[in-house]
């Protein structure tokens, strides 16, 4: 695993595979899974409950989000605590890449080599190979199979 500027990263109590690449300014909580080979681009967010598989690029400010309903209080007026909400998971399968200033919802998957275009605001499951742009992110084409030797960053 390769961080860059580890004073400006924030990890903790996460899983990074091996051969990945953290950017600047990043935040990976508590019990996030990042698999192997993977980009994490600068000033992205990676909150608990999401779990990236293998080959997997997040572009730079890359907002993921595990809560459909957040509070900062609960009825009572008191600062909601751990015990208060449920972490909604969230996936994103191999080799898929995810778009700079993209915002995840909760609770979705992202498809095996699926594309989320830069800006994308993703509310539904995004299925293996398609490309998703837009806000609600909606299917705009399919990623094609290209040979290994392409750079995943080529292959649209």
């Amino acid at each position: 695993m390769v961080i860059h500027h580890p004073d400006l990263v924030n990890l903790y109590g996460c899983r990074v595979g091996a051969g990945s690449r953290i950017g600047t300014f990043v935040e990976i909580q508590k019990n996030a899974v990042i698999g192997r080979n993977c980009k994490v681009s600068s000033h992205s967010f990676i909150c608990e409950g999401v779990t990236i598989e293998d080959g997997v690029f997040i572009g730079h400010g890359v907002m993921f989000t595990n809560d459909p309903y957040p509070r900062a209080v609960n009825s009572d007026g008191e600062l909601v605590s751990d015990g208060e909400w449920e972490v909604v998971p969230t996936l994103v399968k191999r080799q898929a890449a995810i778009g700079s200033n993209a915002t995840i919802l909760p609770g979705l998957t992202i498809g095996v080599s699926a594309v989320v275009g830069a800006g994308a605001v993703v509310t539904k499951d995004v299925p293996d190979r398609a490309i998703v742009a837009g806000v609600p992110a909606k299917i705009v084409g399919r990623a094609q199979d290209a040979p290994a030797s392409v750079p995943l960053s080529r292959r649209v």
